[in-house]
């Protein structure tokens, strides 16, 4: 995977992370960069950590599905897509509170970071560098939550299906891309 595409993937992942940022920053009422680094940290941390674990998964089943490891690359980048523009267009109330304690930021992280475990078992049949592409994915979510907490702060959550919607779409290009290079058409 060439570093573009990389780094297209990261924003794609970053996308639901930086959508519940939006909200975490609507619920403030006074923003300190502390708790932007805090949410940055968490969203950043778990979307490193989940392709890690998930890399480690899909290199067990390597060897069993090489022959179709392209198909199921597409297929949960397709469902994962499917599903952030399918909540992009849900109208439901994001329920958020202005805490930042571990507790609550765990639950939020893990929520947002389910995606990046299915990415990494695609990763471990692809060509990736999973060092590069964990402090890609991590770093490029840590700034993005950063600015989601100060964008929500300030503009309230008219970015937020937005971006959902965008990373959706992203996913499912990338999904497409894989499979296309794998069957020789691209």
């Amino acid at each position: 995977m060439d570093c573009i595409t990389l780094f297209t993937l990261a924003i794609g992942l970053a996308m639901d992370a930086f959508a519940v940022a939006v909200c975490k920053g609507l619920s403030v009422q006074k923003l300190t960069v502390k708790k932007a680094a805090i949410a940055g940290g968490w969203f950043g941390g778990f979307q490193a950590l989940m392709p890690a674990m998930g890399y480690v998964l899909g290199i067990q089943f390597k060897d069993k599905i090489a022959a179709i490891d392209h198909w199921i690359s597409f297929i949960l980048l397709l469902l994962i897509g499917v599903n952030m523009i399918r909540e992009s267009l849900c109208n439901e109330d994001e329920n958020t509170n202005d805490s930042f304690a571990p507790r609550e930021m765990f639950v939020l992280a893990v929520a947002t970071s389910i995606d990046a475990l299915a990415v990494g078992i695609t990763f471990a049949f692809l060509n990736v560098n999973i060092f590069t592409a964990i402090f890609l994915i991590g770093t490029i979510t840590f700034i993005l939550s950063m600015a989601g907490v100060k964008v929500g702060n300030k503009f309230g959550t008219r970015y937020k299906s937005k971006a959902e919607m965008a990373g959706g779409i992203v996913l499912i290009l990338l999904g497409i891309k894989i499979l296309l290079e794998h069957t020789g058409i691209i």
